[in-house]
């Protein structure tokens, strides 16, 4: 009973000026209508006080630490007012006067800001063209660092292949020969260059010969051609021949002689071939090292960043021309570089050249143009006709039917075939 009536004590509301036992004083409170952060209330404004690094370590050690540091309630404005601090001023809240709002940093150091009066920074205008340059010189950057992903690879020669290419580019009009030479021959023309040449790749493909092979082989033809007058009935012996020389400088296991005889039906010797390999040497002065189109065409099929289609229709493109006795006229590496253009055109349905193309090829897509045109007309024409060896080789698996990609017709419609502008070298 006795500890029942002491809680009860306890609980019970104190009479005015008689304080409970056991009870702990408040102090003077105010009342809850005092409080003006109530919910749903008015925004009621307040001053932050914030005071200025003066040195490293936050304060001036010469003035002591001031009490103005504590947050600035009413009844701690209160407090100083009555104690006559000088060095302090009270600040009214009183959301009745806007004009009080905007107070005048004291000596201490200390500024009033209402945060009422606060307004967020507005966004900063991004200069889009600004963007767009730092995008083009980034691109501008990575243009000439196609070589990044081999650099571990000795066998590509990153450090060196800039050099080769502008070697390459210095020496290929040296392997180029004259456009209309075969108006010095006496007993053969272009068609039956082409005749020979489309059976070439026919026994180049049965070989299973690498590719380089191929283009040397049509190389040394047409500069021996150049320069030696050859009779209608040795002109096979001429290319079985160049493909035996070609074979000694680029594979690693080159077909016998017999297979050679063989493969012409007999038509041929064995010492009749050795005797023309002889003067063919002799002709071309063992230059045997020259740059054909397909050494340009694996550097801008990597700056094109192609896939396996577009190698193979690329080179589609590029087979089709060696048949093509008019094709002489342009140069190995825009042979090749318009190989690629037309085979991305034909692929994407749009015309499709980039900077990094551009820049390691040096040809525009204008300058490509007239001789991508005639690719196009090449690519049209490929199944008919009786040479249609490339079109055969390159309509199966192997070579992903290439040659039923759609033509890239829509290079046509701006007009005529033209001739291209020379490349920049």
């Amino acid at each position: 009973m006795k500890a029942a009536g002491k809680a009860a004590d306890e609980n019970r509301r104190p009479v005015a000026g008689k304080p409970v036992p056991g009870v702990r004083e408040m102090g003077n409170r105010r009342a809850l209508t005092d409080i003006k952060n109530l919910v749903g209330a008015a925004p009621y404004p307040c001053a932050v006080a914030k005071k200025p690094m003066l040195q490293k370590n936050g304060r001036d050690e010469k003035k002591p630490a001031l009490a103005s540091s504590r947050p600035m309630t009413r009844k701690f404005a209160a407090s100083l007012a009555s104690k006559g601090d000088p060095e302090l001023q009270v600040t009214t809240t009183d959301p009745g006067l806007g004009d009080d709002h905007n107070k005048e940093p004291i000596d201490d150091g200390t500024v009033y800001i209402d945060v009422e009066q606060y307004e967020p920074v507005p966004d900063v205008d991004i200069d889009m063209d600004e963007t767009d340059h730092k995008d083009s010189v980034n691109e501008d950057e990575s243009i000439m660092d196609i070589d990044s992903a081999d650099s571990g690879n000795p066998l590509a020669a990153t450090e060196y292949v800039e050099e080769l290419y502008k070697f390459y580019r210095q020496n290929e009009a040296k392997s180029c020969v004259k456009p209309d030479y075969m108006s010095s021959q006496q007993d053969i023309n272009a068609k039956m260059r082409a005749i020979l040449i489309d059976w070439l790749i026919e026994v180049h493909y049965k070989f299973e010969l690498m590719d380089e092979t191929l283009f040397l082989t049509v190389n040394i033809i047409d500069r021996f051609l150049e320069k030696q007058v050859v009779p209608r009935k040795k002109l096979q012996l001429v290319g079985v021949t160049a493909m035996l020389l070609a074979c000694k400088y680029e594979e690693v296991s080159v077909p016998v002689v017999e297979d050679l005889v063989l493969i012409s039906d007999r038509a041929y010797t064995k010492g009749q071939i050795l005797e023309m390999e002889k003067l063919i040497l002799n002709t071309l002065q063992f230059n045997m090292s020259v740059p054909t189109p397909y050494v340009f065409m694996r550097r801008f099929l990597k700056a094109a960043d192609s896939d396996k289609q577009l190698e193979l229709v690329s080179f589609f493109m590029l087979e089709l021309c060696l048949v093509e006795y008019q094709m002489l006229k342009y140069q190995p590496s825009l042979l090749a570089a318009a190989a690629v253009y037309t085979a991305q055109c034909a692929i994407n349905r749009c015309q499709h050249w980039t900077k990094v193309c551009e820049s390691h090829s040096r040809y525009t897509g204008d300058q490509l143009l007239g001789c991508s045109r005639m690719m196009v007309d090449f690519h049209q024409k490929a199944g008919t006709g009786k040479l249609t060896g490339v079109h055969r080789k390159y309509s199966t698996f192997k070579f992903g039917c290439a040659a039923k990609v759609e033509p890239a017709l829509f290079l046509l419609e701006s007009g005529g075939i033209s001739p291209p502008s020379s490349g920049i070298i």
